[in-house]
């Protein structure tokens, strides 16, 4: 499969074996290292700072044998990559006006194609850098000599990755300490279009370190809204003062991809697949990016192959909104619960009102919707017996819902009340000569006669109304409008049904109240279902969600990856052929994407006069806070390029 056209970038940062002043060592190093890497699809590799001669070689770096020997290097790598194609990018001590300057030699198929100079040098501490080097700053000719031949050099350059005709990324380039600068430099590349930070290191070991080194590229990164690729020296690096750790890093956008250290004598590195048209879709949402005055930066033009594998090596998880990890994925509901009662304590406190009337039907979204109400009434310290449970039953109401639905309520100590619809319904149907039992004005008569009912019930006992649809449910317009698309407030509306799952059976692990515990375990087993058709005969749930929509699963993964994401249908599609391998076929998955599409742009008009309601994650709907969208667009383009 071709990758490039995915928008995937294949990355490596290494820690190549070294010996101090071991010039030929070092080399052979790099090239067995660069074989390995480029037979695994590697399209960029970075090598750590000095890597041709060490970091640690002190007063030996002014000696011109081992300059000498560095410069031959250089060559060297430049006629391995003629062979083995991609971009090195490595680290060796370069001369010119008289000066001896710490640089990033960048090496394509054509030969060097650049030479990036670092811009900090540091002494202090351990570090004593102005001993042997200039800056790579001030009025430096844009160009430097190296075997005959004029290479662009300076700080001012950024290296296009062609691929295909098109660029596949833009690098840009920093040493060490400019990490740990006020200013990075690598914050003006990215605004001058970086999409790739490397950086050449030799940080050393001390306690902690590591952690405050992994934060200042997982923040750099995310700062930057970029990839970036920390290649630090390894362990054979003299100890003479200090020991290093061969600290690889490859980071997107605050989170890291792959990461190594251990303290190996041996090369040792980390490869990831960069996104990068993620990183161009949140450059382009993110406005205050484009804020930012573009510096006039040179651009190189350096080719790269194309990537060809089964798929990216990154994870693709099938659940995107809900944690892998248990701990982690507790620690989420607990803060996702806060939120939601906070924002419903905020509303209560700021309107006066001390009830809520819900409507309850033993699902999930509802049993959410109530231990959220639960939780705001006791921080704000009201009586539970101003939470309205209401439950209302009708014609497609199964015999276990409502059942669980009271056990839940009278557990947690609120108000029940059960208000059956059913004979409301059937007048309602005759006054409009209406006579079948299962169409959509069928239906959607329950659900205004229960939204009509709960309104009343706010009027008579001076309460809120608080609604229970999640964004699941409006992404797709599996909501009533006028019905259950209403309420004064919504408190689940910024939580994609998988994760409401999770919620509620985080909140029953940990509650110390047996019934509700025990009421939360029927939900949790309940299959969803709007149950607006009679149930079947045995008094079973007749009408299954997911079997009409395709799994919640799928479309809260489709949904994060094109609001979040940007994805474009192709890529959409196949993200969820790998997420879902084995357990749903690919023609499936893509008639599920179509469906998704369709309803996504065809429900815009319900998504526009939403209640408030509190956004929980990084994505939400609300025509307030995050998605603006036309109600009558046209889904064309989407469905055309799928």
């Amino acid at each position: 499969m071709n990758l490039t056209r995915l928008g995937y970038l294949r990355v490596a940062a290494i820690s190549s074996s070294v010996r101090v002043a071991d010039v030929d060592h070092n080399v052979a190093s790099i090239v067995e290292a660069y074989r390995q890497l480029r037979a695994q699809g590697v399209q960029l590799a970075v090598f750590p700072e000095l890597a041709t001669v060490g970091y640690t070689c002190g007063d030996l770096l002014l000696q011109q044998p081992l300059l000498d020997a560095s410069d031959q290097a250089l060559i060297q790598l430049a006629e391995l990559v003629a062979v083995e194609q991609g971009v090195l990018i490595v680290g060796a001590p370069v001369r010119g006006w008289g000066r001896l300057f710490n640089c990033a030699v960048v090496i394509s198929s054509k030969g060097i194609a650049g030479i990036v100079p670092k811009q900090f040098v540091p002494n202090y501490s351990e570090y004593y850098e102005h001993r042997w080097f200039s800056r790579g700053v001030g009025d430096l000719p844009p160009t430097i000599t190296i075997n005959n031949q004029s290479i662009p050099f300076g700080t001012d350059i950024l290296f296009e990755l062609q691929c295909e005709g098109t660029v596949q990324g833009v690098v840009g380039i920093e040493l060490c300490e400019d990490l740990w600068a006020v200013e990075p430099p690598s914050g003006r590349l990215a605004v001058g279009g970086a999409d790739v930070l490397v950086n050449l290191s030799a940080s050393n070991e001390l306690l902690m370190k590591a952690e405050y080194r992994r934060d200042l590229v997982r923040m750099q990164s995310a700062r930057c809204i970029a990839a970036y690729v920390y290649a630090s020296a390894g362990a054979g690096e003299s100890t003479t003062d200090t020991v290093f750790s061969g600290h690889c890093i490859v980071a997107e956008n605050g989170t890291i991809l792959n990461e190594d250290r251990s303290f190996s004598f041996e090369s040792r590195w980390s490869v990831a697949d960069i996104d990068t048209e993620r990183l161009a879709f949140d450059r382009r949402r993110i406005a205050t990016f484009g804020q930012h005055l573009i510096p006039r930066l040179r651009r190189v033009e350096v080719e790269v192959p194309v990537l060809v594998d089964v798929r990216p090596l990154r994870t693709i998880e099938a659940y995107p909104f809900v944690p892998t990890q248990v701990q982690e994925r507790s620690a989420r509901c607990q803060e996702i619960l806060t939120i939601q009662r906070t924002a419903l304590a905020k509303r209560l406190s700021h309107t006066g009102i001390r009830s809520v009337v819900l409507g309850v039907s033993g699902g999930l979204d509802s049993a959410l919707a109530l231990l959220v109400c639960v939780e705001a009434f006791d921080i704000l310290g009201y009586d539970r017996n101003g939470i309205y449970a209401v439950i209302l039953p009708g014609p497609g109401t199964s015999e276990r819902t409502p059942r669980q639905a009271e056990e839940l309520a009278r557990a947690l100590g609120v108000t029940v009340l059960t208000i059956p619809i059913t004979s409301a319904v059937e007048q309602h149907l005759r006054d409009l000569e209406h006579t079948r039992r299962d169409d959509v004005l069928y239906e959607n008569a329950q659900a205004r006669e229960r939204t009509q009912i709960l309104m009343d019930l706010c009027h008579r006992y001076n309460a809120l109304m608080v609604g229970t649809s999640d964004l699941s449910e409006l992404a797709l317009g599996w909501t009533t409008y006028g019905g259950d698309h209403m309420s004064m407030y919504g408190v689940n509306a910024g939580i994609p049904k998988t994760l409401v799952r999770y919620i509620i059976e985080w909140w029953g692990q940990t509650t110390p109240n047996p019934a509700a515990k025990a009421a939360i375990e029927a939900i949790l087993s309940t299959p969803i279902s709007p149950e607006l058709l009679p149930p079947n005969p045995d008094g079973s749930i007749r009408q299954r969600t997911e079997e009409v929509l395709g799994p919640y699963a799928v479309h809260d993964f489709y949904l994060y990856h094109t609001i979040r994401w940007g994805a474009k249908p192709p890529k959409l599609l196949q993200l969820a052929i790998w997420a879902f391998e084995g357990i749903y076929r690919p023609e499936e998955l893509k008639m599920w994407l179509e469906l998704y599409i369709q309803r996504f742009f065809s429900n815009q008009f319900k998504r526009s006069c939403l209640p408030d309601g509190p956004k929980v994650g990084s994505i939400a709907l609300s025509p307030r806070a995050d998605w603006r969208m036309p109600s009558d667009a046209s889904n064309a383009v989407w469905l055309q390029v799928l």
